[in-house]
């Protein structure tokens, strides 16, 4: 099964240098023996269709042909044991709350800016820096972060790191319980002897944290209306949104379907105005309201900032999160941790070299071939140079873009991502992997157990974005007692 596969120089997650499986997924791999090459097929076809007949596809952008795709489904998970994952836990928990901190902060008092921990114009310059919209406002819990998505790779030493911070609108949630249904369907024999937590009860926390975000100008005692704001159906993560909303018992709304009436926000119903008071928006802050930000904006709600500002309702994600993980500001995360929290960094950064740095920028323009050059607003692998992969002719037009603008780029060494078996076309070879964790912020702080494995399905590729040709993977943690099993 395994007779062509190499684990080469990089990190294996499931196998040892001399090809045997680690500890934790022996159980795993016995039972993977079991099957014939006919049963592979018959069930990597069977859990793509699962995909498709439940309508869980995303949109790609200038794509000619078929815009509407399923992620790419791979059958062999992630297992990650138990103490490994308690590491990544309070490692996100310290993440998030330090960068929690760090929004109240510059939206307020600006002490990390006074303090020259982290350089102001760094800040004032970024595009997603809305003091003139929501300074001095005060976020319910002081909380700005209800839903983060932080993705962690993990190096050929086989240690954590964090890639980037996703704080506006991180999506994927639906996928990690899409991925588990049709593990269970698909695949039952693997989960007979695995004790694994479960994602059950996930939405409940989720759905707490969503309601402890009662505006500041309503009864704590009062059941607060949620609504999930969307762009519509043609938005990438439409489906993320229908799944949440569902699951939440929330009702999804396009901006047409409120109003604002004396710095109240209404939805409009049969039944007549009801009150709104948390909006989940899945909509990016400069569509959100076209009194305040685009005025061509047709997705927004007119008057919602103003609401906003007079405390009457909550809207989560907070506007102006993309301040904190922008990929700039993202090299001064472990300050922050010590500055707020007086804690070292538990899980660290990828080693980030700033542009805008007159020597860094040398340093990085003599070496392009051997680095990652990303723009520091950009997602989903769009603008990014892999300096080893690329040509002459793609490195000079970087070279010109961060002589422009180097504000605009960071880069980062060529970290020799984990790498984890997948089966497609009838073959197990070795694809690159990274994780994103879901973190939910109420009154507490509360890490989804697992996450969405992405995996660069194309061979030799390190891109795991759906957009540019990846895929997903199960993501199990085992629970203690397996552990000894």
């Amino acid at each position: 099964m395994f007779k062509t596969y190499e684990t080469g120089s990089f990190f294996d997650e499931m196998l040892q240098e001399n090809g045997e499986p680690k500890d934790h997924y022996r159980y795993f791999h016995s039972i993977l023996q079991q099957f014939s090459e006919e049963e592979y097929r018959e069930k990597h076809e069977t859990a793509q269709f699962s995909f498709l007949r439940q309508g869980i596809t995303f949109t790609v952008y200038g794509e000619e042909s078929g815009t509407e795709r399923t992620m790419p489904f791979d059958f062999i998970p992630i297992i990650i044991p138990a103490e490994e994952w308690g590491v990544i836990e309070k490692g996100m928990i310290q993440r998030v709350e330090a960068l929690n901190h760090f929004l109240d902060d510059i939206y307020h008092d600006q002490r990390i800016l006074k303090d020259n921990i982290i350089p102001k114009h760094l800040v004032e310059n970024s595009p997603y820096y809305y003091y003139k919209q929501v300074g001095g406002v005060d976020s319910p819990l002081q909380n700005h972060i209800f839903l983060a998505g932080i993705d962690l790779i993990k190096d050929e030493h086989g240690e954590y790191r964090v890639l980037e911070d996703n704080l506006r609108n991180p999506s994927g949630l639906s996928y990690v319980y899409q991925n588990r249904y049709v593990m269970r369907q698909v695949y039952p024999e693997f989960f007979s002897e695995h004790s694994l937590n479960t994602l059950e009860n996930q939405i409940a926390h989720l759905q707490h944290s969503l309601l402890s975000h009662v505006p500041n100008n309503i009864s704590k005692n009062t059941e607060p209306r949620a609504v999930l704001l969307t762009a519509g159906m043609y938005n990438s993560a439409y489906y993320d949104h229908v799944f949440l909303a569902q699951q939440m018992n929330i009702q999804l709304v396009e901006g047409r379907d409120l109003i604002v009436i004396d710095n109240m926000v209404y939805m409009k119903t049969i039944r007549g105005l009801k009150r709104v008071d948390i909006i989940y928006r899945r909509i990016d802050d400069d569509f959100l309201d076209p009194e305040a930000f685009r005025e061509d904006s047709l997705l927004g709600v007119p008057g919602l900032i103003a609401a906003y500002k007079e405390g009457n309702v909550s809207i989560l994600n907070a506007i102006g999160n993309g301040v904190a993980d922008d990929k700039a500001i993202y090299s001064y995360v472990p300050d922050m941790i010590r500055y707020y929290l007086k804690e070292e960094p538990i899980i660290k950064n990828v080693d980030t070299y700033l542009l805008s740095d007159p020597i860094q920028r040398e340093w990085v323009l003599e070496r392009l071939d051997e680095l990652v050059v990303k723009n520091v607003g950009a997602s989903g692998g769009y603008d990014m140079l892999i300096g080893p992969h690329a040509t002459e002719e793609e490195r000079e037009v970087f070279r010109q873009k961060i002589i422009e603008n180097p504000y605009q780029y960071i880069a980062q060494p060529t970290i020799k991502l984990s790498r984890a078996p997948a089966y497609q076309k009838g073959r197990f070879y070795p694809c690159h992997v990274d994780l994103r964790v879901f973190v939910m912020k109420g009154e507490q702080v509360h890490v989804l157990p697992g996450g969405l494995s992405r995996v660069a399905l194309k061979e030799g590729s390190l891109v795991v974005n759906s957009s540019q040709g990846g895929g997903g993977k199960d993501t199990w943690v085992l629970k203690e007692e397996m552990q000894h099993a």
